[in-house]
């Protein structure tokens, strides 16, 4: 029978299991996992497991604290994650050029010493592909070139005046080009057009690899489910190139910013600090940008993850200046008359909405008038002394964790970090184990097969959980900003026995691919 219209992207796709896994935590010699060989060998190894679907974070170019949720630019790649390997076989690089990687550590990212490393590196594998004439890396890149152009110069510009003023936020730029003064603009794009032109060069190489591992992925029947914040940096070059769609002044002063409001994990709220939209603008101009974000996601990925989904019904606006998330408001998001836009200009939207949080009867109402899945995160439900598993909904994605969370191992443990009280741990652990009927020792796998026996479509576990780590292997801390996005898989850690026995897991809950 064919699937019904109304159905959402993952429900057409079928009871699936999937791994979040980032790109840089793929194993590899060259200080960080990378979208060509790492990638490839990852996504057999997906195949070997019948896990379906790889969720990663988002891809753009990470600033200070090398966050992927404040990139520079909400459409280019981050460059970091460009394969070498590829670059060598196409007489980019030479294999004796790479020795300034040597030493560089497996288990983590040293981003302090791989940024400086790999951009040089990057530098001459542009300069090289530049200077051909002729062949088809050039055909393919004034295509890639033509393809992007809505965003390509702009972010090209922003990224070499960013580094002519010290990699300092762009409204502490000069003030010509913080006002983007024509004259200015102009002397600099002729001042710095070799330097724009290997950036721009760099993208497409990011793209050309990118596209390359998508269509690898489709011949082996994975989906690429990807991950975009709801909202953009302040210092990216979308904030500076267009900054009309955002409440900020000429200056790049916000009038208020984003956050969440205290609640039961925070007296003073969250306050993220990134500047909001101008909704009346997006709507006159048709929601025009968001459909060109769209559209070049869905180019990467075949499924999305849009991060506090609940700002398009509602967000808290909290006034630039304040020092907490305190003293904000609820203001009204453009709700559905964004996603109709969308659908109009896209078709149906292969989106998943995190819904995570204190979410109102509206936030519901929109996400289930748009057919759209949410999400359960069982580290936040199985303590709940009336958790029934029966209770999720099948249009949903489940999981044991995510990327904000412990690994189910240090989650159930408990550790020096953790907000809970000793006995609130404990109960929890009591908990856990009477609804997995599981063991201290196998509480990872137990979680994970839990998720799996969920009503919900798609069931997904962090690589941390399958690989049965501890707090050690956490990514990120909210609220924090030291020692974050640099965890990465030991090579040899998924070993054939552990592909074997996930593989069971999956095909014993009948979620393996047809």
């Amino acid at each position: 029978m064919e699937a019904s219209s109304k159905q959402s992207y993952i429900q057409k796709m079928g009871r699936r299991a999937g791994v979040c896994m980032h790109i840089s935590s793929l194993p590899g010699a060259h200080g960080i996992g990378d979208i060509a060989d790492s990638a490839r060998t990852f996504v057999d190894q997906l195949v070997a497991m019948d896990v379906a679907v790889w969720q990663f974070l988002p891809l753009g170019p990470t600033a200070y604290g090398d966050s992927p949720y404040q990139p520079l630019s909400a459409f280019a790649g981050n460059a970091n994650l460009i394969g070498l390997n590829p670059l060598i076989r196409a007489g980019l690089l030479r294999p004796d050029e790479l020795s300034n990687l040597e030493g560089l550590p497996r288990d983590y990212c040293d981003y302090g010493r791989l940024i400086p490393a790999k951009r040089a590196l990057l530098l001459e594998a542009a300069s090289r592909l530049s200077a051909r004439t002729g062949n088809g890396l050039a055909t393919a890149y004034d295509e890639f070139r033509h393809r992007n152009q809505h965003w390509l110069d702009d972010y090209a510009l922003f990224r070499v005046l960013k580094t002519a003023h010290g990699e300092r936020p762009w409204p502490e730029w000069r003030t010509e080009y913080v006002h983007r003064k024509p004259i200015a603009i102009q002397r600099a794009r002729d001042e710095y057009r070799k330097s724009m032109e290997v950036t721009r060069v760099t993208q497409f190489l990011f793209d050309l690899q990118w596209r390359e591992l998508r269509e690898y992925a489709a011949e082996k029947g994975i989906c690429l489910f990807g991950d975009i914040p709801i909202y953009i940096a302040l210092d990216s070059a979308d904030a500076w190139a267009s900054r009309e769609m955002l409440l900020i002044d000429d200056d790049g002063r916000p009038v208020a910013v984003s956050g969440v409001p205290p609640d039961y994990f925070s007296d003073d709220g969250q306050l993220w600090g990134n500047p909001l939209y101008d909704w009346d603008y997006h709507q006159r101009s048709g929601y025009r940008w968001w459909i060109e974000r769209m559209k070049h996601i869905g180019r990467q990925t075949d499924l999305v993850r849009i991060d506090h989904f609940r700002g398009f019904e509602s967000f808290w606006s909290v006034p630039f200046g304040e020092k907490t998330a305190k003293n904000g408001e609820w203001v009204p998001g453009p709700g559905d008359k964004l996603f109709h836009a969308m659908k109009s200009a896209l078709g149906k939207l292969p989106i998943v909405a995190e819904d995570l949080g204190v979410i109102t009867p509206e936030v519901d109402a929109l996400r289930a008038g748009q057919g759209l899945p949410g999400m359960v995160v069982l580290q936040f439900e199985v303590g709940d002394p009336d958790f029934k598993l029966s209770n999720i909904e099948e249009n949903s994605v489940c999981y044991t964790g995510t990327h904000d969370n412990d690994t189910t191992l240090g989650w159930f443990r408990g550790n020096g970090d953790d907000t809970r009280t000793e006995e609130e741990v404990e109960n929890t652990r009591s908990q856990t184990l009477a609804v997995t009927g599981g063991t201290a020792e196998t509480i990872h796998r137990d979680m994970i097969r839990l998720a799996y026996s969920s009503n919900s479509i798609l069931a997904v576990a962090p690589m941390q959980d399958y690989l049965g780590l501890g707090s050690e292997a956490r990514i990120n801390t909210p609220g924090t900003t030291r020692d974050n996005w640099r965890w990465r898989m030991r090579e040899g850690g998924l070993g054939p026995d552990l592909t074997a026995e996930i593989a069971e897991w999956v095909n014993d809950s009948s979620r393996a691919p047809v």
